[in-house]
């Protein structure tokens, strides 16, 4: 049945096209099918045609439906939804192993800062739509009140007005109180990781990761001397708890680092009782669960998915966040959340940067307080669900039709699978001489696999620059597998 929910807070457009999306995945539209025209589904859904005009347009970009002249809109090729149901195939780690590849990460970043880049490589979601105005105005409203104050230090462990946002903010995710007093302010998400890390581990020890992980986590066990193991990972559901267990009886296992509630490069939350499986393996085998949640708040639905925190009781769990995916990089504000740890927490904190910029502390805690955080999030997810189809089908349209995708349920990123012949730092190398970023597979994995992979993000402002350079690694991907 055609309908869509006046009463909801997603946009009416954005409902138009969910609905006509899920009648072409279950076949009551297909392939060359005529959509009804702008007047005839706004009178049976009762939007307006603006609406329904903007939804068909949008569609149309995504590549699910193709516009004809003096005919109307039709479905096209099923292609794109046999793309974006296919899963990517993963591959266990025997064992431990020092984190290598470093010089590709190297090169990788290099590469995003040239002039003139197109930066698919970099994970960036709030600048796809930015909050400059908004933190602009919250800026200002700081500066008249807090005057001289606001040049000052911060307390180690934070401004106390926005630990307060944070414990607040917390108190519905978490479904018990937040001491505003376990929090502690770093100098964003990558701090918090280190701190986390170094505080419970050592060098020589094993820290069991996501297989693909996030490149920040590899650099950080490396620096430290540590080891990693990688952890099957399912593209659907998160880390496979039964190789997690697999994992734990065979090494000795001294910290977990994993993002359940959604991962990079995957894009996937793990389900709750999954996580909360995931809280009594952590609690009865007494190891450390360290939760990166920097895109927790970034799913495309709006659920806030609890971290494993929650469902543990041990107390034996750190939860990591960050404002800079989600509000503004620039500001590098992160925190760390954790009642069993804090003292351990501020001396590293103390002895690392003393404290973080005071200043922007205080602009977030206004941001948060005015409520202008959460209507930026309802904005920003709706963007990036557009912009993640919008990716899915420039791939679907212009790369091989071996190439496999992930289906992301929030955040900035598409994690690809190139044809079996393709090696993705090559592409990364011949891309960046072409003026475009991407992350080569490899940088995701301690012993370099994933080398026919690739993540591209959809985190920017959309513009002809993405189409096009998407078109030309489609092209490039033909010519590197022998297209």
């Amino acid at each position: 049945m055609l309908a869509v929910d006046k009463s909801s807070s997603d946009f009416l457009y954005r409902q138009v096209i969910d609905l006509i999306a899920a009648n072409i995945e279950t076949g009551t539209l297909r392939p060359g099918d005529r959509l009804p025209s702008l007047r005839r589904m706004s009178k049976r859904i009762g939007v307006s045609v603006p609406t329904v005009r903007q939804a068909y347009v949008e569609l149309e970009r995504q590549r699910r439906v193709e516009s004809r002249p003096q005919s109307g809109f039709y479905v096209r090729g099923a292609r794109l939804n046999e793309l974006v149901r296919a899963a990517p195939k993963f591959r266990r780690n025997a064992k431990p192993s020092p984190v290598r590849g470093r010089s590709l990460m190297d090169r990788v970043y290099d590469g995003l800062y040239q002039p003139d880049v197109v930066p698919l490589g970099i994970a960036n979601p709030c600048m796809a739509k930015p909050a400059a105005k908004a933190l602009h105005r919250a800026m200002k409203r700081v500066m008249a009140r807090a005057e001289e104050r606001s040049l000052a230090y911060a307390p180690t462990n934070g401004e106390p007005g926005l630990r307060r946002q944070i414990a607040y903010r917390l108190l519905d995710t978490l479904g018990s109180r937040v001491e505003p007093d376990d929090i502690c302010i770093t100098n964003g998400g990558q701090e918090a990781l280190l701190l986390a890390l170094r505080c419970v581990a050592q060098k020589g020890d094993v820290i069991a990761v996501e297989s693909p992980t996030y490149h920040g986590l590899l650099e950080l066990i490396d620096s430290l001397g540590m080891l990693a193991i990688e952890v099957e990972t399912c593209p659907q559901e998160g880390v496979m708890l039964d190789a997690l267990q697999k994992t734990l009886d065979t090494h000795p296992v001294r910290v977990c680092m994993f993002s359940t509630t959604l991962c990079n490069p995957l894009g996937v939350s793990m389900p709750e009782e999954k996580r909360r499986q995931l809280a009594e393996i952590i609690d009865a085998r007494d190891i450390v669960l360290i939760e990166d949640d920097v895109y927790g708040e970034l799913l495309f639905d709006g659920h806030r998915p609890k971290p494993v925190e929650v469902y543990s009781r041990s107390g034996r769990v750190m939860t990591c966040g960050s404002f800079s995916k989600t509000a503004a990089p620039g500001y590098r504000i992160g925190w760390l959340l954790t009642a069993h740890y804090q003292e351990q927490i501020r001396r590293l904190k103390r002895s690392y940067s003393c404290s973080s910029g005071l200043l922007q502390q205080l602009t977030l805690a206004e941001f948060l307080a005015s409520g202008d955080y959460e209507r930026y999030l309802k904005s920003l997810r709706p963007v990036l669900q557009t912009n993640a189809g919008r990716m899915r089908s420039l791939v679907a349209e212009h790369f091989p039709r071996e190439t496999r995708t992930s289906n992301p349920v929030g955040g900035s990123v598409l994690w690809l699978e190139l044809p079996a012949m393709v090696d993705s730092e090559q592409l990364f190398d011949q891309a960046i001489a072409a003026g475009i970023s991407i992350a080569p597979g490899p940088i995701f994995s301690p012993c370099q696999r994933y080398r026919n992979f690739a993540r591209l993000s959809f985190g920017h402002q959309w513009s002809d620059d993405i189409d096009n350079a998407v078109a030309w690694l489609g092209r490039k991907v033909h010519e590197l597998a022998g297209a």
